[in-house]
């Protein structure tokens, strides 16, 4: 079932938060070899197949998120299950897809139906453990790396708690399976759960990296009649048309105005993936009356949002946060993949660039200035 002695590991390492740009220069991610103590009870030893580049990552490393360090980063991941520890769900050869808030099963929020609300999960996030509170990775100085979001993706190997995979068909390539583990969770979520977007619905997306593109793939599989597609980077928007956009904004000061007039007052269902405070609050002016504002991105905590009040009541709007897409992992991971391979979600479109372990912080200073969608490191 398991193993008993520690496996050995290439990761990378954020060994310190906001040091300036570009990182291919200031290196605050080093790949290191480290040991990975066995999985514990609850817990598997995967092989990292593919991990995806994400905003979440990047705003740890650029420190608007705080967490503590040295920390194993990465989150969006697939692989397959080497070893597994006593009371584990998976056996050893399963290909399992890591989402990033594990579902204990049994706090209020998880029995509720919410388990991205997870609270033993949240808490362990912030702490940088596992699930159970454990850590597994031990540095060659004898310091012990923490673990980001439960999954630590960016390795060869890491350990993770059962309650943070899903079971996928191991034909699946792990390229696209990484890509189920966060951006299509959290951005075809939110279309169809957070915002609930309709047939016929005019749907307007704030920010077209991997999240909101999934977010206009998943409006577009919902039957939305009309997608407007905001961003300030122009291969972004000419990506949008292609993936089922009707029209494109650039991001600005007149995006609001642009909205309103293509969806005749604004639109009924408006997704903000950005995770900036302004666009949140261009967003929400750029939805109509009786519609729905969807929040999807994670601003610096303390950011405080500045919205007319009166039209929460007078207009019956709704401002709604989403974390991980409201999505259901085990539930939703499954049936998002039957979605792709149906041509319904084609999220392999959102795939821009492969690359090596070694070629992280350059990696980062690409999604930084805006010119990747979703960058995928391989490890096979």
């Amino acid at each position: 079932m398991g193993t008993r002695e520690p496996q050995e590991t290439r990761a990378a390492v954020l060994v310190e938060s906001g040091r300036p740009g570009p990182y291919g220069e200031s290196g605050p991610i080093e790949i290191a070899t480290l040991a990975l103590d066995p999985p514990g009870p609850g817990e598997m030893l995967v092989k990292v197949g593919a991990a995806g580049l994400c905003h979440s990552d990047l705003s740890v490393i650029n420190g608007s998120r705080v967490r503590p360090l040295p920390m194993a980063l990465g989150h969006e991941a697939a692989g397959e299950v080497v070893a597994v520890g006593e009371g584990a769900e998976f056996q050893p050869g399963d290909h399992v897809v890591m989402a990033f808030v594990p579902a204990c099963g049994s706090c209020d929020r998880c029995v509720g139906g919410r388990p991205a609300l997870c609270g033993p999960g949240a808490q362990a996030n912030g702490a940088g453990t596992l699930l159970g509170g454990g850590m597994r990775f031990t540095a060659q100085d004898g310091s012990r790396p923490f673990h980001h979001l439960g999954v630590s993706a960016f390795s060869e190997y890491t350990v993770v708690s059962s309650k943070s995979a899903v079971k996928v068909d191991p034909e699946l390539p792990y390229e696209i399976a990484a890509l189920f583990g966060c951006a299509v969770l959290t951005g075809a979520g939110a279309a169809f759960y957070s915002a609930e977007v309709k047939p016929g619905d005019s749907v307007a997306v704030f920010g077209l990296g991997g999240v909101g593109l999934a977010a206009l793939l998943a409006a577009k599989a919902a039957g939305a009649s009309r997608i407007v597609a905001i961003d300030v980077v122009a291969s972004k928007r000419e990506l949008a048309l292609k993936l089922g956009a009707t029209d494109v904004v650039a991001g600005g000061p007149d995006a609001v105005d642009a909205i309103r007039e293509l969806t005749k007052g604004g639109a009924e269902k408006v997704i903000d993936t950005t995770g900036v405070v302004p666009v949140l609050e261009q967003a929400y002016a750029a939805t109509r009356a009786g519609g729905t504002t969807v929040t999807v991105g994670l601003p610096a905590p303390g950011k405080p949002v500045t919205l007319p009040a009166l039209s929460l009541v007078a207009e019956e709007r709704t401002l709604r946060g989403s974390y991980l897409g409201s999505s259901v992992p085990r539930r939703d991971v499954p049936r998002f993949i039957d979605l792709y391979r149906a041509g319904n979600l084609p999220v392999d479109a959102l795939l821009s660039h492969r690359l090596r372990l070694e070629e992280i912080n350059s990696g980062f200073d690409r999604l930084h200035g805006g010119e990747a969608v979703r960058q995928v490191i391989t490890f096979t």
